[in-house]
Parts: C-alpha cells; structure tokens; sequence
C-alpha cells in the first residue's frame, strides 16, 4: 500500500486514507493500489512512464503530489492539470498530467499543491478504434488542497533547439505506444515527454487559420518549409512539419476573446499553457496565457485576366453548394469567380448540391443551386455562364447525405462553345470517338465509367467537349473519393495507414485509362483533367494519373514553396490539381489563394486556372 501523507490544510478526506483503514480490515488487497518501483510514494513521473501507456494502468494510487497549473470547467469532459515542481532526471517522463472531473467542476484554483488519488486511464480521444494516442489521466479523483499560491512549475520553450525535426519513430505501420520514448530524436516522442507539461512558445507564426471551432495552429520552426506568404508546406510523408502545434484557450472568451488569426499573422510575446492531445488534430497548446495577435497584413490573391486568345479553364470546390446556403456565400464565390479568377471561360466545379441540399427526399436536380450562382455571377459584374451536369442516382456518390453532390460544368458561351452530344447519364460511360478523324465523345457532358467499383460512394468524372476559336479542348471534371478513414499523422501507428488512397488510385487510373483513349484516337488531343483529387502531388494516385506521360499536372512547375491550395492542420497542401496533355505545351497556371489562409472562408479550398493559347 501506499503512505498516507496528513496535512492539516487538508479540505477533506483522501482515498488515501481510505485505503488504508480498508486495508487493516482486510476489506481489500493490497496490490490493488500502486507504488513506485523503488516502494516509495507514487509521483507522477512514476504514472507517466517512459512509453505512451502507464505501467501503472488501470490501477489506483493515492496522494500523489502536484501543483495545480490549469482549470478545465466547462463541457463535459471537465478536470484540471497537476504538475510536479520536483522532477525526475529523466527526459522521456512527464511531469504532468490531466485530472478528469467529468460533469463535476473541479474544486481547485491554479496554484493550489494538492494530492490526488485515483484510477490511472488512457484516454483515447475518438475513441480507441480512431487510432489516435492516448492521454494518461486520473479519473474518479479525490483531491486534497495542503496550500495555495504556489509557483507554478516553469514552462518548456518549444522551438528548434527542443523539438526534434524527425517527426516519428518507424514501428512499420504497427504501434508505437510501447517504444520506449525518444524525445530527443522524434517530435511525437518530444510531445509525449511532456503531456499534461506547462509547454510555451514565443512569437510564434501562424501556419493555420482560426476556425470555427476556435483554434489556430503555430509552427515551433520560423525556417522550416515556410510558404510565401506564411504557412508551412507539406511536401511529403517523411516531413509534415514536426513544429506544428495547435492552440486552443482555456481562458473565458467574454474577458479573452480568442484570437481571429490568418495565416501569416503571429502571436506575439507568449503563450503558455499544458500540453493535451485531441482527436482534432494531435498535440494541443491548452492557453492559459495567450499572446497578442500582429496582423501579418495577408492579402486574398487576383489572377491576370486572360487575353482575348487565351482559353482560361478554372477549377473550384464550392464545399457543399445548396439553395439552402446563405446568399452571402453565393455572393462572395460569384464576387471570387468575377475578380479574383477574372471570369474565366470554362470552370469545373465541385460540392453542387441538389436542389434542396440535405434534405433526404429523393431530389437529384441541381438547376436551382447552379442557378442561383449564375445569377450571382452576373450581379457580380461577371458573364452570362451555362452549365451543363448530369444527375447522380440519388445516394450513391457521397458527401453530405442527402446532398448528392456532383461535378459540374460553367462555361461563357461568349467565348467558348459546348459541344452537346445526347446520351449521358448517371449510369452511362462516355465513349472515346472519331469524327474527321479526330477524337470526340459519345455523350457530352458524359460521365467516366460509372459502373467501375472505383467509383463506389464516390463522384464520377464529369467529361465534356469544348471548342475555343476551332480548337477541341476536352475537360474532365473530377472529385475524387475523401481521405476518411486514413489514420492521422499523429496516429498512434507509423508510419500512419492511408486507406482511402487505394481507392483514390484506382480512380486516378480509370480517368487515366480515359485519357488514353482520347490520345489514342489523336495524340494531338487537347485535354484537360481538373478538380478535387483529395490527394498530395507525390501520392500513388497522382502517380497513376499522370502514367505513361499522358498528363503533366501543373503544380509539379511552381515553386515548392507555392504548392499548395488547403490548409489543415497547419500544413498547406496540394488537394485540387489542374493536369494537361502534351499538345497543350507550355500553359499559365495559378492557384489563386482566396481562401485556405484566412479565418474567414467561402469554400475551404482555393480556386485554380490555367490559360492557354492554342
């Protein structure tokens, strides 16, 4: 059994005591309840362990002494952080840790040295089967106050010179939850060191806007993979910024307003508080001090206009566009498309809704929600665009429930032409054509092979056939399937287990296997393959898609440090792609940043178009 320690301060009865006079009478055995390896009193070092999981799970300990360093009293998940002020010599064991209260507001103020007793858990946010890591934590807790107004322990800096640029140990997709920590070789193992642990940062720049959610993201490393304009480029799976660290603020919103931040911004000065790990994005900054926000003045971006013999194609993933969505937002995508896109002649959509949203009724339309944006479009000062899409069968590609969302087709018929060809359903696949020996399409607008198990719950291309001053141009309009499902980069396995990618592969090689047909029938063939294939330049799925040399995709010719149209998690990344034949040749290609960067959004994502002159 453990010691009992007495203090007269104390406010009530410990488990502890408790313990103990159940002990004597025999009422429980003795190796229910926890001691240090040495025999002494347990600390927290002792729960926290140098792996990821306690040694001391499941079991129960009493009076284990700490300072209180912050107050978590509001939702359901309620509780406190304790940190020892005397700590080990051993870098891989933390010296804090969460005490959960539940429902219960905890009966302790920042300062307080206390002792807790209690039931050592892992928490797995999302649960267990989420794949996430776990938080060591005290639940069901008595607490015992012996003082008040203490010091509390000093904050770890993070930055370089303490958090490692590897970002994860290799357990070959297995779990690394009982390696021995190593955090002066891996980021994650540097985190773990120190959950529950008063941790701060310094001036540090914003590489993920606030959301709605009120939380923003940092980089602990000013120098490594900085965008252009602020943030931090994911560039490949071995590197996805070991810096990162979301922040989130534990103090009242009313007196302390959480920062509305963009990327680029920074928060000044310090902000300091315990470590924790969620399910929304891995090891979190709990404020209890938050620094001043300095405007980094970042600015939404506007493309040149194209020439008069310039072709511009866009791409733009609207985020789930209903007649139910607010006019405001149809207002500020039409406002977007008209001046920061310069009206471009053709653009593929993504995210169109039916015409009542998520209502789950049967309704496939889409003419009101297109509608809608069209005559925003022209109110905006933009041109008189049509549309062609085709219907999908109610419920089987997708997004919201309900929504039967769709790829779809804006075009200026001022300036380009569509070629119609009648015959394209939900269910029927386009077929590749000759006419004067050329390349055409059986169905336009017509659908990809649809039938293909590659499709499963997910969009189907949309193909269609454009003329611009007697020049085909082929447009294919694309979605691919999401990345849910795959386990987060923080995951408790690595390296982490992408899923989804198998069936985004076996998509990128169907629309592949389109394109070749076209070239087949002529190499000349102007094609142009655009939309939201949920996945990063150097993935499998683009490498099918661009197979054989068939497709260039554009966001291959940027900078590195311009590679990117999303932002999550604080790292910007490439989702969206626009990719052309080789006929095209050399073609002007931008991704105009209007939305990912800022606090304030339309659609998650950024817009794309390339021009071309044939």
């Amino acid at each position: 059994m453990l010691p009992t320690r007495r203090s007269p301060r104390r406010r009530h009865v410990t488990v502890g005591t408790l313990i103990a006079g159940a002990l004597a009478a025999g009422l429980l055995v003795p190796a229910q309840f926890a001691s240090a390896a040495d025999g002494t009193a347990v600390r927290i070092h002792d729960i926290q362990g140098t792996t990821r999981v306690s040694p001391l799970a499941g079991r129960q300990v009493a009076d284990v002494p700490g300072v209180v360093t912050a107050v978590k009293n509001f939702g359901s998940a309620r509780g406190f952080w304790v940190q020892d002020p005397n700590p080990d010599k051993n870098d891989a064991t933390s010296e804090g840790i969460y005490v959960f209260t539940g429902k219960d507001a905890p009966a302790v103020t920042v300062g307080d040295a206390v002792l807790v007793s209690g039931t050592v858990t892992e928490y797995y946010p999302g649960g267990e089967a989420a794949g996430l890591q776990s938080v060591t934590q005290l639940t069901k807790p008595t607490v015992s106050v012996t003082s008040s107004g203490n010091v509390l322990p000093a904050a770890v800096r993070l930055r370089p010179s303490t958090v490692p640029a590897r970002y994860a140990p290799d357990a070959h997709g297995g779990s690394i939850e009982k390696l021995p920590l190593a955090p002066g070789r891996y980021a994650l193992d540097r985190y773990e060191s120190l959950e529950g642990m008063r941790v701060e940062v310094r001036d540090a720049p914003v590489v993920g806007a606030t959301s709605e959610h009120k939380d923003l993201w940092v980089t602990t490393d000013p120098r490594h993979n900085r965008t252009v304009r602020g943030g931090t480029v994911y560039g490949s799976y071995g590197d996805p910024n070991a810096g990162r660290v979301k922040v989130v603020s534990l103090l009242p919103y009313a007196q302390h307003p959480f920062p509305v931040a963009n990327v680029g911004d920074e928060l000044t000065g310090t902000t300091a508080g315990p470590l924790d790990y969620d399910n929304f994005g891995g090891y979190t900054l709990q404020a209890t001090e938050l620094g001043a926000l300095k405007d980094g003045k970042l600015q939404r971006e506007t493309t040149r206009k194209q020439k008069d013999g310039e072709l511009a194609v866009a791409t733009y993933n609207v985020e789930n566009l209903s007649p139910k969505t607010p006019q405001a937002k149809f207002d500020r995508l039409a406002a977007a498309l008209v001046t920061n896109l310069a009206s471009p002649d053709v653009v593929a959509l993504e995210e169109v809704q039916d015409n009542n949203g998520t209502t789950n009724d049967g309704v496939v339309d889409a003419d009101q929600t297109l509608k809608k944006l069209t005559d925003a479009i022209v109110a905006a000062g933009g041109p008189a665009y049509q549309w062609r899409q085709v219907n999908p069968v109610d419920g089987q590609d997708g997004g919201q429930p309900g929504g039967n969302i769709r790829t779809a087709f804006l075009f200026n018929p001022a300036r380009v032409s569509f070629k119609d060809v009648p015959g394209g359903d939900s269910t029927t696949a386009v077929k590749v054509t000759r006419e004067g020996g050329k390349a055409a399409l059986s169905a336009s607008p017509g659908r990809i092979d649809p039938a293909n198990a590659a499709w499963t719950n997910s969009r189907k291309p949309l193909a269609g056939q454009f003329s611009f001053r007697g020049k085909d141009v082929f447009v294919v309009a694309n979605h691919f399937n999401s990345k849910g499902g795959d386990q987060g980069v923080d995951s408790r396995f690595q390296p982490p287990a992408r899923t989804s990618e198998v069936q985004r592969t076996q998509q990128a090689q169907a629309v592949n296997a389109f394109v070749k047909e076209l070239l087949t029938a002529d190499r000349q063939a102007n094609v142009i393959v655009a939309g939201d294939l949920n996945d990063y330049q150097f993935s499998p799925a683009l490498k099918a898609l661009t197979a054989g040399g068939v497709l260039t995709d554009l966001v291959d010719r940027l900078p590195k440090k311009e590679r990117y149209g999303y932002v999550y998690q604080g790292n910007s990344q490439v989702l969206d792609h626009m990719l052309t034949s080789r006929h095209l040749g050399r073609v002007d290609y931008d991704i105009v940043h209007v939305n990912a960067e800022f606090a304030d959004q339309a659609s998650d994502h950024d817009p794309q178009v390339l021009r071309w002159k044939p």
